[in-house]
């Protein structure tokens, strides 16, 4: 989806000098429709990985998504719009008992860049490293719906479910399950994979600086051909919006990777072509419920009603962000128009007196990550409930690595973390099931499950309609997470820029990608 807004921004976080600096560039003629083999494509991403190892790299926009794509190429891949699957390197994924079981089908003679086979032997191998607590995958959760796999021959995989999960292909498109490395490669080590990593993807490494530049040419082998367009790519890292944004502006790179709403905005009034996935849920400030303050259901109301998201809309992104009023948006099939909390200084309050008449004053620490829009976000909810007698926050910030090792131990009050979805399923039961590895706040509700369950099982639009409305109302009622904002994953390019193409949570196909001179 292309954003085309014309919007009123009262106060610009790029300078006016860069916004027309550009302006008799060649970048500022839109490409055609057919693509131009050849270039070099400078790329800026949010996260630079901690290795190249597909376990540990993370398929969203915000992380290392075009990062995995360009090594290990994709079995398959969705249209964000229609949400209909299209396979790459799979050639099916199917079901016949309701998604007990599927066998995973494969594109024959697949080759990794090493020369060895990516076969059913190979999918497997990595799906089980994945499933391996010593590995450190953020895709645990979904690699362990798959009570085991089985190589039936060199293209099929048959594949057996914990439980009927009839969506799986939305756990392996949006997870680190749909890059496959060589195990061959794999098994000489991590540091040794990092420098020589081998995929089956449309580009290899050249060279990774770490902190620096992660160089990457294209792969003769690749079995797409004559994809990719492109003869290299380089990637740079920035976890600053607006260093991001004057990158591009300034000429310094083609394509950036963003999220910021504000940046959004403003680059789109500044002409340049946006590419965004529309996504359900958001990015939520996630309470635990397994230690105090949390524990006790009336200090997650008292915050959720205490905070006002407008206001953060305004502090953080000068008001141009979505901020959710119902869990799904209008576009989604599931959408209802339930109301998702909202704030009540006087419920707030009251409810926060209530709690240190017993002694159980409201006090927490806000967990923060490294970005500056996330410390932001830390600092203006430390702001607004300072406003309010009885409870007291703190704001810690950590980077991401321990960011990273508080999801894994719990040991947090409140942090950022996420519920994006295409379909619910398997998104909101990973996130909320009281079974689910993936549930950070730890909410632990039969009632909340048994919806889950039915929103999973569901055969028609009308069931799983109902299953999900149950579902918000217990959300709305245990409040383990505040919905702060909808995500907008996005590619920003200059207009010579062709192939722009996302799937999933905003993964960019570097494949695609071309640029006219």
């Amino acid at each position: 989806m292309i954003r085309r807004c014309c919007l009123l921004v009262t106060a610009l976080l790029i300078p006016v000098s860069l916004l027309t600096a550009c302006g008799a560039t060649s970048s500022e003629r839109p490409a055609g429709t057919v693509p131009v083999p050849g270039g070099t494509a400078r790329i800026v991403q949010i996260t630079e990985p901690r290795s190249l190892d597909p376990a540990t790299l993370g398929n969203q926009w915000v992380l290392n998504a075009v990062l995995g794509n360009a090594l290990f190429g994709t079995l398959l891949i969705n249209d964000p719009e229609t949400g209909e699957l299209e396979f790459t390197m799979a050639q099916s994924l199917t079901t016949h008992d309701g998604g007990a079981t599927f066998e995973l089908r494969l594109r024959p003679d697949l080759r990794f860049s090493d020369g060895s086979p990516l076969n059913a032997a190979a999918v497997k191998d990595n799906w089980d490293r994945i499933k391996d607590p010593a590995n450190g995958s953020a895709y645990l959760h979904e690699a362990a719906m798959m009570a085991s796999t089985e190589a039936v021959d060199a293209t099929r995989l048959a594949i057996t479910m914990t439980e009927p999960v009839p969506n799986f292909a939305e756990a392996i498109y949006g997870t680190s399950l749909n890059w496959i490395a060589s195990p061959a490669a794999l098994a000489a080590g991590r540091q040794q994979f990092d420098s020589h990593p081998a995929g089956a993807g449309p580009f290899t490494l050249k060279h990774w600086g770490r902190g620096d530049v992660i160089e990457l040419v294209k792969n003769p082998g690749y079995w797409d051909a004559p994809k990719p367009h492109l003869d290299a790519i380089t990637l740079r890292t920035s976890a600053d919006t607006t260093q991001r944004i004057n990158t591009l502006i300034s000429d310094g790179a083609d394509l950036v990777i963003e999220t910021n709403p504000a940046s959004l905005s403003e680059v789109d009034a500044a002409g340049f072509p946006t590419a965004t996935v529309a996504l359900h849920g958001g990015q939520t400030l996630t309470m635990n419920t397994r230690r105090p303050p949390f524990d006790d259901v009336r200090a997650r109301r008292a915050v959720a009603a205490a905070i006002d998201l407008e206001a953060i809309d305004l502090a953080i992104y000068r008001g141009t962000s979505q901020v959710p009023a119902t869990l799904f948006g209008e576009t989604s099939p599931f959408y209802t128009d339930l109301p998702l909390p909202r704030p009540d200084r006087e419920t707030a309050q009251r409810l926060f007196d209530e709690l240190a008449a017993e002694g159980k004053p409201v006090s927490f620490t806000f967990t923060s990550g490294p970005t500056a829009e996330i410390r932001a976000l830390a600092e203006n909810v430390q702001a607004q409930l300072s406003a309010f007698d009885n409870i007291e926050v703190a704001v810690e910030i950590a980077d991401i690595t321990a960011v990273m090792e508080l999801r894994r131990t719990n040991d947090f009050d409140m942090t950022t973390s996420s519920a994006n979805f295409t379909d619910p399923e398997p998104a909101l039961w990973s996130v909320f099931h009281r079974n689910s590895q993936r549930n950070l706040s730890r909410i632990a509700d039969a009632e909340l499950s048994r919806a889950l369950e039915d929103g999973r099982t569901g055969k028609t639009i009308e069931q799983r309609t109902d299953a999900y409305r149950r579902v918000q109302q217990r959300l709305n009622a245990l409040v383990p997470v505040i919905f702060q904002v909808r995500n907008e994953p996005s590619v920003v390019a200059r207009r010579n820029v062709g192939g722009v193409a996302q799937y999933g949570y905003g993964s960019l196909l570097p494949e695609e990608l071309w640029i006219e001179n």
